[in-house]
């Protein structure tokens, strides 16, 4: 049975979206839209990169704790946005650890760690540990890591089966990914406002009971992901079983805050009926 609702993005004032959702053994539920056209990502870059960096931990070229970053920061404080750099500068604003400043920057430090350590440029690194592996033929990182990846839904989808079902990954260390790192931190939600706490796994987002969210109100505390500022958006659900990529062209705003949520709600009405 198809995903009808998958169709509602036909409703979205944007140019151009595509979406799909995929299970964990990488069966595609559903997808509508142009699923091959390349679509600038914003930050659903991301996760890409954070999944590269675990990569890099489990060859043995990065310790998650070692130093990263600014002093007193690490690898894990980078990932989970702990390390108390500015949103796009390159400036300490708090000590490591005590508040959720969601950082661009921190990832382009995470990055240069990884090209360092590694001695391989990072969007190479991204391609040889993730992309290729994957069969992620038409996603490439031209530029920062936190926000300059550009791919399809078609690959994304293999992504999204990936978070699910590791195979890159040792899925003990993908289940840390998906754990709230530094409990109780509080934070802003880029889009969405202050959160008490704003938890955040290991470059992912972690729903818990945000409100409000760019997730559906149906969406369990479980799910995970990112959304990004070119209107772009990937979550997980453990509990349904499930993931949703959908990417379009117009940026993020009043209108994504408004289509999103009942979007998700939709699909996931759908899925407890398959």
């Amino acid at each position: 049975m198809p995903l009808h609702n998958l169709a509602l993005i036909e409703n979205w004032p944007v140019p151009t979206a595509a979406t799909g959702v995929v299970r964990a053994d990488g069966t595609v539920l559903g997808t509508h839209g142009p699923t091959t056209h390349r679509f600038p990502l914003a930050s659903v870059t991301k996760p890409l990169a954070a999944y590269a960096v675990l990569v890099a931990y489990e060859e043995g070229a990065v310790e998650l704790d070692e130093p990263a970053g600014p002093p007193g920061s690490t690898v894990r404080h980078l990932l989970a946005h702990t390390s108390g750099l500015a949103f796009d500068e390159h400036r300490v604003t708090a000590p490591p650890g005590q508040r959720r400043l969601y950082s661009n920057a921190g990832f382009e430090q995470l990055g240069d760690h990884i090209a360092k350590a590694t001695e391989i440029e990072f969007a190479e690194y991204l391609h040889q540990a993730v992309l290729a592996p994957l069969g992620m033929n038409s996603t490439s990182l031209n530029g920062s890591p936190a926000k300059d990846g550009v791919s399809t839904v078609a690959d994304l989808l293999l992504f999204a089966a990936e978070l699910q079902a590791p195979r890159l990954l040792d899925p003990r260390t993908v289940a840390e990914a998906m754990t709230v790192q530094y409990p109780g931190t509080k934070g802003v939600l880029p889009g969405y406002g202050h959160q008490n706490p704003n938890d955040w796994g290991l470059g992912f987002e972690i729903r818990d009971s945000k409100s409000p969210h760019w997730t559906g109100s149906s969406s369990s505390p479980r799910t995970f992901g990112h959304f990004g500022q070119s209107g772009t958006f990937l979550w997980v659900d453990p509990t349904a079983g499930a993931a949703c990529v959908t990417l379009t062209d117009r940026a993020f705003g009043p209108w994504a805050t408004e289509a999103w949520p009942p979007f998700t709600d939709a699909v996931l009405a759908e899925l407890t009926e398959l």
